[in-house]
């Protein structure tokens, strides 16, 4: 799979929750490869490592990317300090995305706190054949809703502690849509507990389920082992996968979660 490096400029940078970001940069090359699903590797100014951020939404048409992310560390503290006109470093698209190609009748986006970002390219191409669940600590942490709406999702939102939304997690509301039938696909991303308990939801209905994996990455492109993760081989042997290259997005069944 190809990919590009080069340093692109940020058009429009705002602060949408505590700690949380919506940068676009200008790379139409980049656009046009994205799918959703796949991430970019972003040099951080001020750190070696490269930093993996999900593809928000890929703008083909004006050649932007769109990346939403949280200041969890210096190298996000430090991309998040940019402004608007400042260049960044960026290699991508990079990884494996969603499974778009094949019809389906109705589909959940089931995201959990800083996972629900690429799943907002997903809605794009699904439009009304889906219905979000996204799922926020409280109503201080809520993001996105309006631009699932706006794609004409139905969406469902779930704040752990009820200050917004539906009170619990995203698996109630998971359990409850897939029980009243039409549901023939699910495209998640969050947390691991979160993508789990998916996980077995699905497999207890027999809908099929893509999860995006988050991994700490070194290289992005499948040259080291920082990204391993533990896999299901097709002889249903243990073996393990690089989230940057197999990855970030498995079929359910393929992920060894843990106990």
């Amino acid at each position: 799979m190809g990919y590009l490096q080069g340093f692109f400029p940020i058009v429009s940078k705002q602060k949408i929750a505590e700690g949380i970001f919506d940068v676009v940069v200008a790379c139409p090359e980049m656009a046009q490869l994205a799918k959703a699903g796949q991430f970019v590797h972003i040099r951080c100014p001020g750190v070696t490592l490269r930093r993996p951020i999900s593809i928000c939404q890929a703008d083909k048409l004006w050649g932007n990317l769109r990346l939403v992310f949280e200041v969890k560390g210096e190298g996000t503290k430090n991309l998040a300090a940019l402004n608007v006109g400042d260049n960044v470093d960026i290699m991508g698209p990079l990884g494996n995305g969603f499974d778009l190609s094949g019809h389906c009748q109705h589909a959940l986006l089931v995201g959990g706190g800083i996972g629900v970002p690429p799943l907002v390219e997903v809605a794009t191409s699904l439009g009304k054949r889906a219905t979000a669940v996204i799922g926020f600590r409280d109503q201080s942490r809520v993001i996105l809703e309006k631009d699932f709406r706006n794609q004409g999702c139905d969406v469902r939102v779930c704040t752990d502690d009820g200050s917004y939304g539906k009170k619990g997690f995203v698996t109630q509301e998971v359990r409850a849509l897939l029980a009243q039938g039409g549901i023939d696909i699910i495209y998640a991303c969050g947390p691991m507990v979160m993508l789990k308990a998916l996980a077995e939801i699905a497999k207890e209905f027999g809908i099929r389920c893509q999860v995006s994996l988050e991994e700490r990455m070194g290289c992005g492109v499948g040259a080291c082992l920082v990204c391993a993760c533990k896999t299901w081989d097709k002889q249903g042997q243990e073996n393990y996968s690089h989230v940057c290259k197999n990855g970030p997005v498995f079929e359910a069944e393929e992920v060894v979660f843990g106990g």
